[in-house]
């Protein structure tokens, strides 16, 4: 049976997705801003959080709220990490796939996580030690145990194009191992889809927390792992991620370690 929390974040997210399609009808009028080189926010995300967080204030007034669009208010051992709108690219040129993220953090550690995909009603939830579930399927990692026929998925986050080379050689000898590479532009379907074994592994740098507290759950609730590059827990700090499960995941990592010394700091 779920907990209280965990039907209020789905709630939420549905609550959101609902406004999100809403508006995708009229998304060429609605106005876009350049929040940095090629990193794009519109009217939509900033009123989606807003809702997100009225909703998750009413239930939770003394925690914590981190969002994209408004930051960090509050402060409290729990915190509420959310995406409003994961895929706002995605969002603006009429491309079908986006999400909600939203994330439940203990001192910095994921204790529930709700994805949602509006297009699909694709409800991806999970809780700390209970599992993760699809709508009300259970969710269980692909069993693929090296990178030979893995499909995998990635990112090139704008703020991370300074190190456009260095992930362009690492995509490279990955290619030459796994069967392909997908870059579908929202991480938290990203790892959403790994944990319900849609892709085989997921790596990507210069992620924020919102991208992934809530996906990173969902991975390691299905049965896989995530680190950062580097096979440390760091990822929520450092931006840097890799998914699958935990043989896959080794040989991902391993097959990316050759390339990063160098990755330079933004």
């Amino acid at each position: 049976m779920r907990n209280g929390a965990i039907n209020i974040a789905i709630k939420a997210a549905r609550n959101a997705g609902q406004l999100i399609m809403r508006q995708l009808p009229r998304r060429d009028s609605i106005p876009v801003m350049e929040k940095a080189k090629h990193d794009f926010a519109t009217e939509v995300d900033r009123v989606v959080e807003q809702e997100i967080q009225r909703d998750l204030k009413r239930a939770f007034p003394d925690h914590a709220f981190l969002g994209e669009e408004s930051g960090k208010t509050g402060d409290s051992r729990f915190v509420w990490v959310v995406d409003p709108l994961d895929g706002t690219s995605n969002f603006i040129h009429g491309f079908p796939h986006f999400s909600v993220s939203v994330a439940l953090l203990e001192r910095g550690e994921p204790l529930l996580g709700v994805v949602f995909d509006p297009l699909r009603d694709e409800i991806f939830s999970a809780e700390k030690g209970r599992g993760a579930l699809l709508n009300d399927r259970r969710l269980r990692v692909g069993q693929r145990k090296d990178l030979d026929g893995a499909l995998l998925v990635t990112g090139f986050a704008p703020r991370e194009r300074h190190n456009i080379e260095t992930h362009l050689a690492m995509t490279r000898d990955l290619l030459s191992k796994a069967e392909d590479i997908r870059r579908t532009g929202s991480a938290a379907l990203d790892l959403a889809y790994v944990a319900c074994g849609r892709f085989d592994g997921y790596f990507e740098a210069g992620v924020k927390p919102w991208d992934i507290a809530a996906g990173v759950l969902l991975v390691r609730e299905a049965g896989g792992q995530c680190t950062d590059f580097k096979g440390g827990n760091g990822f929520l700090d450092n931006g840097q991620i890799v998914a699958g499960n935990m043989h896959l995941g080794d040989d991902l990592r391993k097959t990316i370690a050759p390339h990063l010394s160098k990755l330079k700091a933004a």
